[in-house]
């Protein structure tokens, strides 16, 4: 089954970060990435470019219409992923408890649906 770890960045609390402090969490995820490719259950992984690039469209009176920024004014955005393949739920939690991410962000674990 396949379930996506999404990591949603607290991007105020990671600019506080020194950059030897972010090279530090990036080596931690780096070696978590390599096992789970190790162990066959990594299908995909990308890191997100921040929340400033990022463009949203919704439909307002039936026209899309495009807004600069993020879905949300929250200070959390998704800022990456994880897609991997795992034989359960409890699985895919004990990969995502393993991500060093204390108080930068957190990770939401949702189930892929699978399509036949």
């Amino acid at each position: 089954m396949k379930f996506m770890l999404m990591i949603i960045d607290d991007e105020p609390a990671q600019a506080k970060f020194s950059e030897t402090e972010m090279r530090a969490l990036f080596d931690q995820v780096g070696a978590i990435e390599a096992e789970l490719k190790a162990s066959n259950k990594l299908v995909d992984s990308r890191a997100l470019r921040p929340s400033a690039e990022a463009a949203t469209v919704r439909m307002r009176a039936g026209r899309p219409v495009v807004t600069d920024g993020p879905f949300s004014e929250s200070k959390e955005v998704l800022g990456g992923y994880f897609l991997v393949d795992c034989e359960s739920r409890q699985e895919a939690l004990e990969w995502a408890r393993r991500f060093p991410y204390a108080g930068l962000a957190a990770i939401e674990v949702r189930p892929l649906w699978e399509m036949s």
